[in-house]
């Protein structure tokens, strides 16, 4: 649910997963805006969905009209996933919990992650890494000081200049249009999480790819956080191998 949606990877990845899983689900679109979230809540809480799924700009309001929140949720306080739980509405962040899994599973031994946005994917990738030294980088100073703030020992660094030997987590549009990030920022970078994803990949990646860095592309974040939802609804892992094909072979 959010607007826009047509352009979503979403129903292709979970419906591939709900196949091989054998579940009878079906995993569709709604474009929505706040009134029609809050009768969506309505219909899950009466049965009718099983679990629903947030993205922009709904993900601030979801966190306000659910019951509650999880723990997950962090200090955005952004929900991206919700499940109705013995007669609960629970807003939860797999934004949070996919790329904190993501971090620890590519980069164990790198102690700094450098976050360039300031919105709310911004805050997800900033809580996910709240066990790490953070750099808080946006074009607008005085959202990555708010940011900072939000997040004990984070430092702000001038937009456009490099962190050396941080894992860069761009959680900004940056790229979904063809737009390259700054010079050196992918350079100085001990991997690369690109948040943006299109159907031929981002300048960012591409450059990563040819420094021989680790990276982590859109897609593959995509599928990830779709998988921890997916886990929350059903309480069976997800086949992510399945879905990350079914979603790069769009």
């Amino acid at each position: 649910m959010g607007d826009p949606v047509a352009h979503s990877l979403s129903p292709v990845i979970h419906n591939a997963a709900f196949e091989e899983m054998g579940l009878d689900a079906d995993y569709g679109a709604i474009r929505a805006d706040t009134i029609v979230l809050g009768e969506t809540l309505f219909r899950l809480r009466s049965g009718e969905f099983s679990g629903l799924n947030i993205t922009m700009p709904l993900k601030s309001e979801a966190a306000r009209l659910v019951d509650v929140l999880a723990d997950d949720v962090g200090s955005g306080r952004s929900v991206n996933t919700i499940a109705l739980e013995a007669g609960v509405i629970r807003g939860y962040s797999t934004d949070i919990s996919a790329l904190r899994a993501l971090l620890e599973g590519r980069w164990p031994d790198v102690d700094s992650v450098y976050v360039l946005g300031s919105g709310g994917a911004a805050w997800a990738a900033a809580d996910a890494a709240s066990d790490r030294v953070l750099y808080v980088g946006a074009r607008d100073p005085a959202r990555a000081e708010t940011l900072a703030q939000g997040h004990p020992d984070a430092s702000v660094v001038p937009w456009g200049v490099p962190v050396a030997g941080a894992v860069v987590v761009n959680a900004t549009p940056i790229g979904m249009s063809g737009e390259s990030l700054p010079d050196g920022i992918v350079d100085a970078a001990a991997g690369l999480v690109d948040l943006p994803y299109g159907p031929r990949g981002t300048p960012a990646i591409t450059l990563a790819t040819h420094l021989g860095l680790p990276f982590v592309d859109g897609i593959e974040f995509l599928v990830a956080q779709a998988g921890d939802a997916i886990r929350i609804w059903t309480g069976v892992e997800a086949p992510i191998p399945v879905m990350l094909s079914a979603a790069r072979n769009v």
